[in-house]
């Protein structure tokens, strides 16, 4: 399969395999919307033909849970569901410098508007303590004003007015480029690209240090160079086959209430002063597709997990390079739990996974270590490792007062104690039969179906 470098190739492809469902019937974007496309969370990707907000209606369609299984991300990057780790992190030490193509070649300025209106977009309320409307599938473009690198991330986008939003920026590159902008009291030119591809989407998550452009990363996975075009009315380049961009900038000291927000664990993140961005030009094509991420559903939680598990393992693999795979579960919001197989070799090993682990990010903060007989994507057989290999005196250990993340409720303002799980079978057991898997012949090779 080749890859695909459109959102559109993407909704063509999983049309045909009978995953994409279109449904006509009118949808309210207030909670509606959100409500069907959770219903079918893991099972259909969703595209909307008829909504309306109070009462305007609107034509244009509105698509969601497009990353929603493993299966999916794999089919998208063309590789097996076990390959997508390495082939990620591969993507990231090996960049492809994109390239710049002129305008008229770009489907997304097939339409520029210098009057912006953002209630002429179907966005919708997804939850129902949520401040307001959200983009949230909006992949933000911005360059860091000392080097002029781009970084792209995705950020949760309030609809304030309607050519205002308000944005949660989080301390990382963005944060840094704001910080320098406002210090000089100059704005931030940005641009948000909605509708594109499930690679770009996950290169948009990748862990790249500062000054690394991911568009590179997006171009690797793609194994060509990612067409980019100039902007309108910022200096920043953008994706040539989205769906839609804005183009503004963010205000320097200017605050205004952004939240509540219901967010990625699963409670609501709060209303506070948040920075503002004041868009200035719209461009699309002609008959857009609106994309919208519902907080907390596969498609959010998995679209994060791909590229933190790819640095993850390296960074695992450094301590332990026996390490065999990581995954952060679903169960875990795939940013708490690290489920580590390893190939062991030595006692002790466990622990050192923990420890890189740990270390890795400060989000990790319960990391189970099994061996690479158990199934680390099927919590039932994790479970069952924990249950039959682990004894709570020697092998689980706790770190309290550690860095955590702040939207986790059980932390005290972002300190969270931390916990390490070694559900290994002691080495000195190994060839013992205490821990041989009950197995029937030929069980594998049967189907059930020739029974019936």
């Amino acid at each position: 399969m080749s890859k695909v470098k459109s959102v559109r190739q993407w909704l063509e492809l999983i049309k045909k395999e009978n995953y994409l469902i279109e449904i006509n019937k009118k949808v309210n974007l207030r909670y509606e919307l959100s409500a069907v496309g959770k219903k079918a969370d893991g099972k259909y990707a969703l595209q909307f033909n008829n909504t309306f907000f109070d009462d305007k209606e609107f034509k244009i369609p509105v698509i969601t849970n497009l990353l929603n299984t493993r299966q999916l991300i794999a089919k998208a990057l063309d590789v097996s569901i076990e390959d997508v780790l390495k082939y990620f992190s591969y993507a990231q030490l090996n960049p492809i410098e994109p390239r710049i193509i002129d305008k008229k070649n770009a489907p997304v300025k097939e339409i520029i508007n210098l009057n912006p209106n953002l209630y002429d977009l179907p966005i919708p309320i997804h939850h129902e303590k949520d401040g307001g409307r959200y983009i949230t599938a909006g992949i933000l473009v911005a360059k860091n004003p000392r080097t002029q690198v781009r970084n792209i991330s995705i950020h949760r986008l309030q609809v304030l007015d309607k050519n205002k939003l308000g944005i949660l920026i989080l301390p990382r590159h963005l944060f840094h480029f704001f910080d320098i902008a406002e210090k000089e009291n100059k704005p931030l030119e940005i641009a948000i690209v909605i509708g594109v591809d499930p690679i770009l989407l996950l290169a948009s998550q990748a862990l790249a240090p500062l000054d690394f452009d991911e568009f590179g990363i997006a171009s690797r996975l793609y194994d060509e160079p990612l067409e980019l075009v100039k902007a309108e009315t910022v200096d920043i380049e953008v994706p040539s086959q989205a769906e839609i961009i804005l183009e503004g900038a963010i205000l320097p000291g200017v605050r205004e209430f952004e939240g509540p927000f219901g967010e990625y664990p699963k409670y609501y993140g709060p209303r506070s002063l948040k920075p503002v961005i004041e868009l200035k030009a719209i461009t699309m094509r002609s008959n857009p597709i609106y994309h919208t991420i519902i907080p907390a559903t596969k498609e959010h939680l998995l679209l994060g997990a791909i590229p933190r598990e790819a640095n993850i393992l390296q960074l695992v693999k450094n301590s332990v390079p026996n390490t065999v795979s990581v995954c952060l579960s679903e169960g875990g919001v795939c940013r708490y739990h690290a489920i580590i197989s390893i190939d062991k070799k030595n006692e002790g090993e466990p622990k050192n996974a923990i420890f890189a682990a740990l270390s890795s990010s400060h989000e990790i903060k319960h990391v189970i270590v099994v061996d690479k007989d158990v199934d680390i994507f099927n919590a039932e057989e994790v479970e069952w490792a924990i249950a039959t290999r682990c004894q709570a005196s020697k092998d689980i250990f706790i770190v309290p007062n550690a860095l955590g993340n702040k939207l986790d409720p059980s932390s005290a303002n972002g300190i969270s104690d931390k916990m390490g799980i070694d559900a290994t079978i002691p080495l000195v057991d190994g060839n013992s039969g205490k821990y041989e898997k009950i197995k029937i012949p030929g069980e594998e090779e049967i189907s059930l179906e020739d029974y019936f």
